[in-house]
């Protein structure tokens, strides 16, 4: 349950149950900051002794996360101290911070690897003495008196056994020092070595008086690590199996069994981008470390540039020479399926690499001696190893890991876990404009999971730090608020205009502006009705755009495009123009690829096939199975995808009508007719105005009986393709009349635009 779903009396009796350090916290450090938020903006009233028990909250969790020396800590536990005298909770948060500040201190002491050899020479060891005792004189200028800041006597009583046998040693290092610049005999090497090893000893002890919650947990367990990760239930669940199976089966090798079809420790891993591929796989070369399969818990990453050379044998060169690298630890191969490209052939150096790596993988001299690991896309792999028996077999169907694409609400976690790392959090308001703005990047298969969450908090993060005004009046927490206001368009091409006031100043075309319009109002009021409770009407978006060349079909796709892009309908709103030779190959099997891959990159947005009755051809043409395929995928991202068939009239009605499987599914039908002269005029002006040119009078007289007395082919096209004719032969008029002036520079005469008119129809002036 969200923070602002609880009443005050339920948050300030959690908040007065916590008495203790040694309880967790009612609230995690996130849920705090957003209620120190609330009541500074005046959206929450609460006393001041709960505001201090929600400082202690931030800082009992920032000691947790950061156990060196944090300055927000000591202004939190001040604002504390200001608010309420000596709780019990304070005065346990500021021993826990010194205590963490000691045992960091001491930490940072050379003992445990400092000792003096008899063998050692004089000066060897009158620099080991010097240098020691320098770092043991700062260490008791910091904290000789940290003792006394301690409530916990055992604490106190093993700090103190520290610090005097520091002193003690200390002393018996200056006596030692001035033995060997004296050039005395019988130096206690021994003594010395002892003294710091019982230093090291109550080091030790005092590690075990830290109270649980702020003890870390052991960084080198990776059952531990995976567990703390994100998401990936079943995935944690089969690795912990797999964690205990292969425990089990080297006890049975201890004991003298043998296995004969034992799957070995070679792995696939598949998922989509940002699903946490190179992770697991680092987590496995600590499993098979830590199991004492492999010597090292290294892993060697390396792709397709790594290994693939440019001439005969350079390939199987790099392929054994990262192989030698990785002896005793994993060879992890991203984007493996890249090795063996599509349409190459046998010769192929990526080949050379595959039939290297297996032979490597099965030889005397690096079989059991290493690990391989080959990550990449789901389906791509999938092809690639069926393309490729020989590596097939050498990774059993138990060894195949497929991670799943992260959920919102995981995503979600993601990205305030990301914050937080970098001492940001979310305003409740601004994770939820953050959950949009993750569901309009998720798209397709393409999407970067958690790599695109990362990326668009740091991108929330620049955004903050770079376009906010400062003010000297902020504090602590406007440093570290993500507000709605810093997500604003994070992954927005937004245009200058919106998109009804673009269609608005599109010349003519006043029926399709109408059929936007009413398209546009019908979609939202369904919304609105879907949010009341209400039953909603289909919404049937693929359309027909007919008309002849030059009448807007392309613009105004655009523009429809980002219609339903502003309405919620498409994620991403951007339109992608395709013809048949972008969705028809030359031979079987072909065009379906083409096609598939042309949808993918439209998905989110609209596909837009210009003089689509090109695709039929008969029933024997490839460009039937474009079709079929079209409408497969269509059927299959019905509510990520748009498209819009345009092309002649009279010959889109029979291409429709001639393939029911698309005749029921294009309802929209928008007609764009041919320019009349008024419009052609205006589209002409329009395009002039644009580059600051003007018509004197007789190329306005001329122009308007023109269009009155032509029948124009490729209406706005043409004008615009006259405009830029006519610029042309102004510039050789004024360069030959050498009359160059701004005011004769802007001015398109009579003559030019006759030039044009005659070269663009065709004839001579």
């Amino acid at each position: 349950m969200a923070i602002t779903d609880r009443d005050n009396i339920t948050i300030t009796g959690q908040l007065e149950q916590w008495t203790t350090i040694n309880q967790h916290p009612p609230f995690s450090e996130v849920e705090a900051l957003r209620l120190v938020n609330d009541w500074q903006n005046g959206t929450r009233e609460i006393s001041e002794f709960h505001q201090a028990v929600v400082y202690m909250i931030v800082a009992f969790h920032r000691l947790k996360r950061n156990q060196e020396d944090d300055h927000i800590v000591d202004l939190l536990l001040k604002e504390t101290g200001k608010l309420i005298e000596k709780p019990v909770v304070l005065q346990e948060l500021k021993s826990i911070k010194t205590y963490l500040n000691f045992y960091s201190e001491l930490e940072k002491l050379p003992l445990a690897e400092w000792a003096i050899r008899e063998t050692d020479f004089d000066p060897a060891k009158l620099k080991k003495i010097r240098e020691l005792s320098v770092e043991m004189d700062e260490f008791l200028n910091k904290n000789s008196l940290i003792q006394e800041e301690f409530d916990d006597s055992r604490l106190s009583q093993v700090v103190s056994q520290i610090l005097d046998r520091i002193y003690r040693l200390l002393d018996m290092l200056k006596e030692a020092g001035d033995a060997i610049e004296n050039k005395k005999t019988g130096l206690p090497v021994q003594q010395l070595n002892k003294q710091v090893k019982e230093i090291v000893k109550w080091k030790s002890e005092l590690s075990t008086l830290l109270p649980d919650a702020f003890k870390q947990a052991n960084q080198e367990d990776p059952l531990k690590i995976l567990d703390d990760l994100i998401g990936m239930k079943e995935i944690k669940q089969y690795i912990h199996q797999y964690y205990h199976y292969l425990k089990y089966q080297k006890e049975r090798k201890e004991l003298g069994f043998q296995m004969v079809d034992e799957p070995g420790l070679h792995m696939i891993i598949s998922g989509n981008p940002g699903t946490g591929k190179t992770t697991i796989a680092r987590l496995l070369a600590a499993i098979y470390h830590e199991l004492g399969l492999l010597e090292t818990n290294q892993v060697t990453e390396v792709n397709r540039a790594h290994l693939v050379g440019s001439y005969v044998g350079q390939s199987e060169e790099n392929t054994v020479n990262y192989v030698r690298q990785s002896v005793g630890g994993i060879l992890f191969i991203d984007e493996a399926y890249s090795l063996k490209r599509e349409g190459q052939s046998g010769n192929d150096y990526g080949q050379a690499v595959i039939d290297t790596l297996v032979s490597s993988m099965t030889s005397k001299e690096y079989a059991d001696r290493f690990a391989v690991i080959l990550a990449g896309y789901p389906e791509e792999m999938r092809q690639f190893l069926w393309a490729n028996p020989g590596l097939r077999s050498r990774f059993p169907e138990p060894n195949h890991i497929t991670l799943p694409d992260f959920k919102t609400d995981e995503l979600l976690q993601i990205a305030e876990k990301t914050a937080l790392n970098n001492d940001y959090f979310f305003t409740e308001q601004a994770l939820r404009k953050f959950e949009g703005l993750i569901e309009k990047s998720r798209v397709d298969e393409t999407f970067g999971n958690a790599r695109t969450v990362r990326d668009l908090v740091l991108r929330a993060i620049f955004r903050k730090g770079a376009y906010k005004q400062r003010t000297a009046g902020e504090n602590w927490l406007d440093h570290m608020r993500i507000d709605t206001e810093d997500l604003e368009d994070l992954n927005d091409e937004s245009e200058e205009q919106q998109p009804m006031q673009r269609l608005d100043n599109l010349i003519g075309l006043e029926n399709v502006k109408e059929e936007v319009k009413k398209l546009s109002s019908f979609v939202r009021i369904q919304q609105q009705r879907k949010q009341q409770g209400l039953p909603t009407v289909p919404i049937q978006l693929h359309a027909i755009f007919s008309g002849n060349p030059g009448t807007g079909k392309t613009t105004v796709a655009n523009i429809y495009s980002q219609v339903l892009n502003e309405c919620g309908l498409l994620k991403r709103g951007h339109l992608v123009v395709a013809s048949r030779s972008d969705l028809v190959a030359g031979f079987v099997g072909q065009t379906s690829i083409k096609t598939k891959q042309k949808v993918r990159e439209a998905l989110g947005g609209v596909l837009f096939i210009d003089e689509a009755y090109s695709l039929y051809r008969g029933d024997k043409d490839f460009g039937k199975e474009a079709i079929d395929t079209l409408v497969d995928e269509m059927t299959k991202h019905n509510e990520n995808l748009v498209v819009i068939l345009a092309g002649y009239t009279r010959e889109m009605e029979q291409f429709i009508s001639s393939n029911p499987g698309l005749e029921s599914r294009f309802k929209k039908y928008f007609y764009f007719p041919d320019y009349q002269a008024e419009d052609l005029m205006k589209i002409t002006k329009s395009h002039l105005e644009e580059y600051h040119y003007q018509l004197d009078e007789e190329a306005d007289h001329y122009l308007n009986e023109q269009y009155q007395e032509h029948e124009i082919d490729g209406n706005a096209r043409f004008a615009v393709n006259l405009v830029d004719e006519a610029v042309q032969f102004q510039a050789l008029r004024i360069i030959e009349e050498q009359q160059s002036t701004a005011e004769v520079n802007q001015l398109l005469t009579k003559e030019d635009f006759a030039q044009a008119w005659s070269t663009i129809r065709g004839k001579r002036p």
